[in-house]
């Protein structure tokens, strides 16, 4: 131990001699900068284009590789060699470097319409160390006066279909000459055209001219078309044949004394060539083939192909091959599909430890998956869990036997296309569908009581917009719960009016049927070539409405009411209330080393009619790694409702109303490790003014003063596969502290104010 600490204790001594290991005659690039007078045009959007960078540097540790690398004098030892290995050698001034360097900063400030754009490079030499300083002068950018294109004149048929779909106009007078742009917006065209049928298109034919000369720094910009011949136009293609190998081997169709063992079917105009056991019925093959003849060619369908059969479970790879006929029709193109099995059959063990407030267990499940269950693509998968946990006796509850055990299972079948009514039949063809179908029951056996849980859902899924819209709906979802048994005690304690009625509700008998529809759109393609836009966001939003069916029953005469003046469905009582819930994350890419993320979240349930609460598991809570990471999870508001006297107050910190807002600064040091700081405000309201939750009330006037605010610093390993995130919070605003002392920021306190989050991905 001692030896490491001397070979850290010797890193920190010669952190201050860099120059250790550069020769005589030579300078270490210590220090490089960047003035630019450009209008956002700064130093870190330059920085790509230098061709030398100094030596890496870390916070506080500074150039801790270098100095890694300049501790030992010879290789002659292991822990030397470790060190030249992971260590990083100076970076020695290179005056060829610096002039490459300013000439591509002075082309890309062309590339963005400052033609007369100026680099100086200054460089500062001594003590074997060089600073480096380009001072950039932009001048007066040049700037589009008049733009148009002859591509009618080339081609009617094509300038027709970009006058149809682009807009707006790729640029316009008054902007900037800027080639990014020009170039941006050749290949959208490029994919416009593409997804009419213009197979052989590519940018190439399109091309923009630029005279400089016919003002003050003014650029007429004139867009042309370049067509095959003098005489033959761009040809517009339409689907040929179309076959499909459908998991069959390539060692078997090479082998033509075997095919016999194949079968070939006409579906719907594909060819679909089988084994006589077939890997998919041709009804699977031909919802998820998006390629279909007499269609106009596009890039979209063949993505569309590659993202729903490559999305089925059972294949593991699709190839896809065009070709233009070799028939006398030269306008259509034929194509070869080929889908790969994968590994139809799946099973996953899995044992875990649990300790629960110092009370051990251990919880167990066992899933089995079928990926082509009925020889369609379908999932069918089973899922069985058990758990048994020893509980600790305790004097505030008379138990005699001190155990809890869980058990349950779940049956899923997925099914990779929409079955929806003939009247939705639009739908069928939406890429990424799906249609599921799910049951399952828990039942909790604890020494005070014994509940017992049923779910059944069914839910549609599918992709519009080219996927940059996920629709999620789910007509029926129902859950039932119920607690035949109860001991005494739990009621006296748990159960009564006076004790906890929210957590009571959550224990009562009840019937949750709801319908629900959530949408996700991104303005990005996540599964096509496009590039991704400057600012890429994610926006969810859903609501769901529960009650409304057995409403409909109860008024028709179906059910009655209770005892309590609650109507009962199938002598049940049923739950009523609304949910919308908003959820929107923008990034903004700094660098390629720095990040700007945020969030917002807005959620309002309403209970109404035959609920006066919201069901338990369906209220909001604050805290936690992916809310305001200042707390914990569950132990933040509602508003700023306080009760220290109670040790496990979890039935109270729920609420009808949340708000989230997080802004966060990420940094990659290096491939593997990103740092992040961040703030984050937020809290939880409920709707209605319960006794039991004092200080909860969403109130126009007061709710922004009960926000909590939290700042703190996170770290993030990125292992490919995988982001394990490691947050740590302080409160800077506590609203649940009394007023005048609720800025924690001024007076912070570590062991009241301090919170540790461990997550898998990002928050947001």
């Amino acid at each position: 131990m001692s030896k490491y600490l001397l070979v850290i204790l010797s890193l920190l001594l010669v952190a201050c001699d860099a120059t250790k290991k550069v020769p005589d005659g030579s300078y270490l690039l210590n220090k490089v900068e960047i003035e630019s007078d450009v209008n956002g045009i700064g130093g870190s959007a330059l920085r790509p284009y230098l061709r030398q960078r100094p030596n890496s540097s870390m916070p506080v540790m500074g150039r801790f590789k270098l100095h890694m690398y300049n501790f030992p004098d010879n290789d002659s030892t292991w822990i030397n060699r470790q060190l030249l290995r992971y260590g990083e050698p100076p970076v020695l001034f290179n005056e060829q470097l610096a002039v490459i360097s300013a000439e591509q900063i002075r082309l890309h400030l062309n590339n963005k319409g400052y033609l007369n754009a100026e680099v100086d490079t200054s460089v500062v030499k001594g003590e074997k160390r060089a600073d480096v300083t380009y001072r950039i002068t932009g001048h007066e950018p040049y700037r589009i006066r008049s733009y148009r294109d002859t591509i009618r004149s080339a081609d009617t048929t094509i300038y027709n279909i970009l006058q149809s779909i682009r807009r707006p106009e790729i640029i316009k007078p008054g902007d900037h000459f800027d080639l990014a742009v020009l170039e941006e917006g050749r290949e959208n065209m490029t994919t416009i055209v593409r997804n009419r049928g213009y197979y052989d298109f590519v940018k190439d034919h399109l091309y923009f001219l630029a005279d400089t000369t016919v003002g003050d720094h003014q650029v007429d910009v004139t867009l042309a078309l370049n067509n095959p011949t003098d005489t033959t136009l761009h040809t517009q293609y339409r689907i040929g044949e179309v076959t499909v190998i459908n998991g069959v081997s390539d060692e078997l169709l090479r082998d033509s004394t075997r095919f016999h063992q194949l079968d070939t079917t006409f579906y719907r105009g594909l060819q679909i060539i089988s084994e006589k056991e077939p890997f998919l019925l041709p009804r699977a093959v031909y919802y998820n083939t998006f390629i279909r003849p007499g269609r106009l060619y596009s890039d979209r369908i063949v993505e569309r192909t590659y993202s729903s059969l490559n999305g089925m479970g059972p294949v593991n790879q699709t190839a896809i091959n065009l070709q233009r006929t070799q028939r006398n029709d030269s306008s259509m193109i034929d194509s070869r599909i080929t889908l790969y099995p994968g590994n139809l059959h799946y099973m996953q063990f899995g044992v875990d430890g649990t300790n629960s407030a110092g009370d051990l267990g251990v919880a167990s499940n066992v899933t089995y998956e079928h990926r082509n269950f009925l020889r369609g693509g379908e999932t069918f998968r089973v899922r069985l869990n058990a758990a048994y946990e020893f509980i600790r006796p305790t004097d505030s509850l008379d138990l005699l036997d001190n155990s809890y055990y869980e058990y349950g299972a779940e049956v899923f079948l997925s099914i990779p296309q929409l079955l929806l009514p003939w009247m939705l039949k639009r739908l069928q063809d939406q890429p990424s569908a799906s249609t599921e179908y799910a049951i399952g029951a828990n039942f909790q056996k604890r020494p005070e009581y014994f509940r017992q849980f049923f779910n059944l859902s069914t839910r549609f899924q599918w992709s519009s917009m080219e996927w940059r819209l996920l629709h999620v709906l789910e007509p029926m979802g129902v859950t039932y719960v119920r607690m035949p048994w109860s001991s005494q005690r739990f009621k006296e304690l748990y159960l009564s009016e006076e004790a906890n009625p929210i957590l009571r509700y959550s224990y009562d008998e009840q019937l949750i049927v709801r319908t629900a529809y959530n949408l996700t759109y991104t303005n990005y393609n996540r599964i096509g070539r496009r590039a991704m836009p400057a600012i890429p966001f994610r926006l969810r939003t859903g609501v769901e409405v529960a009650g409304w069916l057995p409403r409909i029953a109860t008024g028709l005469g179906g059910g009655e009411q209770n005892n309590s003046g609650f109507f009962e469905f199938f002598k049940i009582p049923y739950a009523e209330y609304v949910k919308g819930d908003f959820d929107f994350s923008p990034l903004y890419r700094i660098d390629d080393q720095r990040t700007l993320a945020a969030h917002v979240a807005v959620g309002v349930a309403y209970p109404y009619g035959n609920s006066t609460i919201l069901p338990f598991e369906k209220r909001y809570f604050g805290g936690g790694a992916n809310s305001v990471r200042g707390w914990s999870t569950r132990t933040l508001g509602p508003g700023s409702y306080s009760n220290d006297s109670i040790a496990s107050d979890f039935g109270r910190k729920v609420g009808d109303v949340k708000l989230d807002f997080s802004v966060e600064y990420r940094r990659k040091l290096t491939r593997l490790i990103e740092l992040a700081g961040f703030v984050d405000a937020g809290n939880i309201w409920t709707i209605r003014n319960y006794s039991e939750q004092p200080g909860g009330l969403f109130e126009w006037n007061d709710f922004y003063k009960e926000l909590a605010v939290a700042y703190g610093v996170g770290v993030r390993f990125d292992l490919n596969f995988l982001l394990i995130r490691v947050d740590g919070g302080m409160k800077a605003h506590n609203p649940a502290l009394p007023k005048g002392s609720r800025w924690t920021i001024f007076k912070p306190n570590f062991g009241r104010d301090f919170a540790f989050h461990f997550a898998i991905g990002y928050p947001f």
